[in-house]
C-alpha cells in the first residue's frame, strides 16, 4: 500500500519532524520528546497536523435519516453549530469506527472519520445510502490542525473576529481566521487539555499554519507529534480505534454507552440493546500500574490466581503520573475501580488497579 503524504509533510520535515507511517500516511511521531512534548500541550499550547483524518459532507433532505441509521448516537438532538462524538456499529455486535458528527445546518452534515478507516466507513455508510443523500469524500482537500492546551484560546484569538469563548465544547463556527475565510473553528480535541481543532482547505494551510505559530511565539507555542497525542490521550481515557474499540469490541463493553441511545434504530440495536438488558461479560477500563512497569497492547491481565481474565490494549508511561497507565478489557467481575489485577509483563505478574478515567 502506497503511503500518502499530508499537505505540509515538507514543513513537517525542515521543522526536523522524524517521520513514520500511520494510518496509511506519513505523519510527524515527534518534534522534540513526547515527555517534552506531552508536558506543552498540558501546560502552554502545542499544535497538532492531523490532517490525515477523513472528512465527508452528507447533503440533503434525508442527511438526518441516513446519519441516524448508521450511528449509535442520536443526531436529531443536534443543533446547527454543534458537533457529537458517535460511533457505526456494524452487523455483528462491533465498531465500524468512532467519528464526530458536525451540524452545519439542516440537511447538511460533516462527518469526521479516522484516517485508517476512510474507505471503509465509506463503504459502510453509502450502502445504507438508499434515499439519495448527496455525499462528498472531502478528505484529501482539507487540512486539520488542533491546537491545544490552557493557552490556546489566547493564541487563537489573536487571529480570528469570532469570539471564542462563546464556542461552547463539541459546537462550533464557520468563520475567518488569519485572514482566510470559511474555517471550521471547533472546540474540540483529544488531548483533554482544552483548545480548537481548525478545519482549513489545503491552499490556505500553510498560510494558516504559520499564521497559529506567529501567534503563539510569547507563548513558546510547539509542534506536537503522534506520540505525544498518545500519551495525552491515555492519561484522559480516551479511546484509540484499531486498540481500545474494533469490529470486535461492542459500544457497550469498549465503555460507549453514553453515545449508544435507544430512542431510534439504528444498525444492530436491537442487539445491542438486549446486550445492554442482559449486561457485558468484559469492560474497558482505565489501568494504573502499582508496580514498576508499564502496561503495553496485548499484555495479559491476569488475576491474583494467576488466571487470565483479559488483555491490555494500549498502554504507556504517563509523563504527569510517572507510573505506567492504561486500557484494557477485564471480565465484568473485575472491572470496578479500586479491583486489584495483575499484568503479565514478560513473564512477570506486576501488580495493577483498575481505575476511573480521565487519570489525570
Amino acid at each position: 500500500m502506497e503511503i500518502k503524504k499530508i499537505p505540509l509533510h515538507d514543513l513537517h520535515a525542515k521543522l526536523g519532524a522524524k517521520m513514520v507511517p500511520f494510518a496509511g500516511y506519513n505523519m510527524p511521531v515527534r518534534y522534540s520528546s513526547d515527555i517534552e512534548e506531552h508536558n506543552t500541550v498540558r501546560q502552554g499550547v502545542g499544535v497538532f497536523d492531523v490532517s490525515h483524518m477523513g472528512e465527508f459532507m452528507l447533503q440533503g433532505k434525508h442527511a438526518l435519516d441516513l446519519i441516524e441509521r448508521v450511528t449509535s448516537n442520536d443526531a436529531s438532538k443536534l443543533i446547527d453549530g454543534q458537533a457529537q462524538y458517535s460511533c457505526l456499529p456494524n452487523e455483528t455486535g462491533g465498531i465500524i469506527d468512532d467519528l464526530i458528527v458536525y451540524k452545519i445546518k439542516d440537511n447538511d452534515y460533516l462527518l469526521v472519520v479516522n484516517a485508517s478507516n476512510i474507505e471503509k466507513d465509506w463503504d459502510w455508510i453509502s450502502k445504507f445510502n438508499t434515499k439519495g443523500v448527496e455525499m462528498k469524500n472531502i478528505s484529501d482537500s482539507l487540512c486539520l490542525f488542533a491546537v491545544q492546551g490552557p493557552k490556546s484560546m489566547g493564541v487563537v484569538q489573536k487571529l480570528t473576529p469570532v469570539d471564542l469563548s462563546t464556542i461552547k465544547y463539541y459546537h462550533f463556527v464557520i468563520g475567518t481566521l488569519a485572514g482566510v475565510d470559511n474555517i471550521i473553528i471547533s472546540n474540540t480535541g483529544y488531548t483533554g487539555a482544552g483548545g480548537f481543532e481548525i478545519y482549513v482547505k489545503n491552499e490556505s494551510a500553510e498560510k494558516v499554519w504559520n499564521a497559529i505559530f506567529e501567534a503563539g511565539a510569547d507563548v513558546a507555542i510547539k509542534p506536537i507529534g503522534l506520540g505525544a497525542r498518545d500519551t495525552l490521550r491515555l492519561e484522559m481515557g480516551y479511546c484509540l480505534y484499531g486498540n481500545d474499540i474494533d469490529d470486535t469490541t461492542s459500544p457497550l463493553e469498549g465503555g460507549l454507552g453514553w453515545i449508544t441511545k435507544f430512542t431510534k434504530e439504528f444498525t444492530n440495536s436491537a442487539a445491542i440493546k438486549k446486550q445492554k438488558e442482559e449486561g457485558v461479560t468484559k469492560k474497558l477500563v482505565g489501568l494504573k500500574m502499582i508496580d514498576k512497569g508499564i502496561p503495553r497492547h496485548d499484555y495479559q491481565i491476569k488475576n491474583a490466581l494467576g488466571e487470565g481474565i483479559g488483555k491490555v490494549t494500549s498502554g504507556t508511561m504517563s509523563p504527569m503520573l510517572g507510573i505506567g497507565i492504561g486500557l484494557g478489557y477485564v471480565t465484568t467481575p473485575f472491572s470496578s475501580p479500586g479491583s486489584e489485577i495483575f499484568i503479565d509483563v514478560r513473564g512477570k505478574a506486576l501488580k495493577a488497579i483498575v481505575c476511573k478515567t480521565p487519570m489525570v
